[in-house]
């Protein structure tokens, strides 16, 4: 069978749409990012983590509620891996409300771990502090400033490395996609306030690596189509190609997304915001490697001359002495 009956759908006929619904997602994140930003975690914005382990299993809410009554207003508290430890999460210089009065002068951090471990000893006696750690706010900004950093040197290495391996045009097209996918991600972190921190960071860069890889696949076929297909256009190309790689990159999107799904519903919260990041980034990942990528390479004027090696005159001659 022809390897040009592998095309089941005409994806380039399809660009403008996929243009404008890219942009649409790309000004509400754009626009979410902006009004309201990110729900930065403790690992951004500094504060105190301190987990409870208790003998017997004990409620989040009930623990929350408890301290929340003495004055922690602001204390977020979810279970710890199981129902027998809690991890409290305070922002810095968070008082009781009895004592606001001494707001200035803080709190020591060992005493703060004894007034949430009274509190929790209220509810179950064999409470124990078995995790405190504190991050001040200095640290939270060059975390901030680090990841940023991170990620505007991956994306610079990765438009060099498709440049080198491949051609401007492409380059172009993988970060374009790249970008496309983090801002859209994001924007919907932001949307929905779910909590950014490292974990999510870390995703965000997987996302990029998982992208650029189906980005990737999708231009080595493009390549090899443009030197052996010489009677097509290049959006006819571009079909043929992401035809034939369609078949692997749902396999690889729905694959990874069975572990993702099973890890957002069973991993439990602290891992949750991790696993939604990646389950964001493999399907706008997947999208982007076909419709923008693709797209934004062919509207940069790729052509089949492009990728073929100018053959030097007089090449064929060069042996003889």
């Amino acid at each position: 069978m022809n390897f040009l009956s592998d095309i089941k759908f005409d994806f380039m006929s399809k660009r403008k749409i996929a243009l404008v619904f890219s942009l649409t997602l790309i000004l509400v994140s754009l626009g979410a990012l902006i009004t309201r930003g990110l729900n930065f975690g403790l690992d951004f914005t500094g504060g105190t983590v301190v987990v409870v382990h208790f003998d017997n299993s004990v409620e989040a809410p009930v623990l929350g509620e408890a301290l929340h009554k003495k004055g922690f207003v602001d204390a977020v508290v979810k279970n710890f891996g199981s129902s027998k430890d809690i991890e409290i999460t305070l922002p810095p210089h968070d008082e009781p409300a009895e004592k606001t009065s001494n707001a200035e002068s803080g709190r020591d951090d060992a005493k703060l771990s004894n007034e949430i471990l009274s509190v929790a000893q209220q509810i179950d006696d064999t409470a124990r502090i078995s995790k405190a750690d504190f991050v001040g706010p200095q640290m939270g900004d060059e975390l901030v400033e680090q990841g940023s950093l991170a990620m505007l040197y991956a994306i610079i290495g990765i438009l060099l490395y498709v440049t080198f391996r491949f051609e401007w045009r492409f380059s172009l097209g993988a970060v374009a996609a790249l970008v496309h996918d983090v801002v859209i991600t994001a924007g919907i972190f932001s949307v929905f306030q779910v909590e950014f921190d490292l974990t999510v960071l870390a995703a965000l860069l997987a996302v990029i690596g998982y992208s650029l890889n189906d980005t990737i696949v999708v231009f080595d076929r493009v390549r090899e189509n443009f030197r052996t297909i010489r009677k097509k256009q290049p959006a006819e190309v571009m079909n043929i190609s992401i035809g034939q790689t369609l078949s692997r990159t749902v396999i690889t999107s729905l694959t990874t997304m069975l572990v993702l799904i099973a890890l957002y519903v069973f991993g439990g919260a602290l891992i949750n915001s991790f696993a939604f990041a990646l389950i964001i980034g493999v399907v706008v990942g997947t999208y982007s490697s076909i419709f923008v990528a693709s797209t934004t390479t062919l509207a940069l004027g790729i052509s089949r001359e492009d990728l073929i090696p100018v053959e030097k005159e007089g090449a064929d001659l060069s042996h003889i002495p």
